[in-house]
């Protein structure tokens, strides 16, 4: 697989999402045996960057993380979030210096490992100054406890306060040809100080997979309550799909490989992680490495609208930042 640099980080630009190992979109079908299949298969592949956070589960999925990765460390680029658990009894997100350090040293212990390669904020804490958690991470560095400093789902202004204090290899925010957000303000930022960017959900939640053509496709909660999902939006965003679709059958390949091709075209400095559980996915998913779309298929899928709807609900929305 090709490789790209976060910043300083070298790793296969295309990543693994571990966090629906254990149960954001329905407990229904885990299978523990099979996502850790999913994570050897993905670093026999040449997969590097596995990702993963301390509110996954909570907790449950460092500990699935650290269990696959736990005989083939050298391998893998392990990246976990913290800042979205309290670790000093506030109800908020908490990114104070202490709950870091709680976080930090409780996903060292679940992962199972001596150092965590890339540390993301989780969301900013609007009640911390972002220097002050940035400080934190820098001292953390310096003990040898984290390689590398991310932000997730951050704002221009608050990627460059934090790079002052400490350079960041990476910024972590939603991204794909659903959720254009970050190409106006957060792109341009990243390019500017040499920060890689990782786009999470780079499927639209499965959406982009051509898998889910109707509301009775899903009955998870999480999906239940986001507005793309919704009646309404779900049918114009159908629109979306059916040219992705198009170009698919173009393209001799499916619909997922059509959304990640695209996003791997917008830049050697992006690294997707698409999150499976199932072998079969995850090599549908790398397939997209050898997909070369045209000129004229990279504009049609550029000059799509962005989906209808919001990308979180309103609870969920209140902890970005714009």
């Amino acid at each position: 697989m090709k490789h790209i640099r976060l910043g300083e980080l070298d790793v296969a630009r295309i990543g693994l999402g571990a966090m629906t190992m254990t149960g954001v979109y329905g407990t229904q079908d885990l299978d523990e045996a099979e996502s850790i299949r999913t994570i050897h298969r993905a670093l026999d592949l040449g997969v590097t960057l596995v990702d993963t956070a301390e509110v996954y589960g909570p907790y449950t999925n460092e500990e699935l993380v650290g269990r696959a990765v736990k005989d083939r460390r050298d391998q893998v680029v392990v990246a976990t979030k913290f800042g979205m658990i309290s670790h000093s009894g506030r109800d908020t997100l908490d990114s104070s210096p202490a709950s870091v350090r709680a976080a930090v040293e409780g996903s060292l212990t679940r992962l199972g490992i001596d150092h965590i390669d890339l540390c993301y904020q989780h969301r900013v804490d609007p009640a911390t100054p972002i220097e002050d958690t940035v400080a934190t991470l820098a001292e953390l560095v310096s003990e040898g406890k984290i390689r590398h400093i991310g932000l997730s789902e951050a704002g221009p202004d608050t990627i460059r306060r934090a790079h002052a204090v400490h350079p960041v290899t990476a910024v972590q925010s939603e991204y794909s040809l659903w959720t254009r957000n970050p190409e106006t303000e957060v792109l341009p930022v990243l390019r500017e100080l040499g920060i890689g960017f990782v786009p999470y959900s780079p499927l639209g939640h499965g959406f982009l997979t051509g898998t889910i053509r109707s509301l009775d496709d899903f009955d998870d909660a999480w999906r239940r309550n986001n507005p793309r999902f919704t009646a309404e939006n779900f049918q114009q965003n159908l629109r979306i799909l059916d040219e992705v679709q198009a170009i698919a059958t173009q393209a001799d390949a499916t619909a997922a490989q059509v959304a990640i091709a695209w996003l791997l075209a917008q830049g050697d400095d992006i690294a997707p992680i698409p999150g499976t559980k199932r072998v079969s996915r995850l090599e549908e998913n790398l397939a997209a490495d050898r997909l070369h779309l045209t000129d004229e298929q990279l504009k049609r899928l550029g000059n799509l609208t962005p989906a209808a709807g919001d990308t979180h609900n309103e609870a969920g929305l209140r902890t970005l930042e714009r």
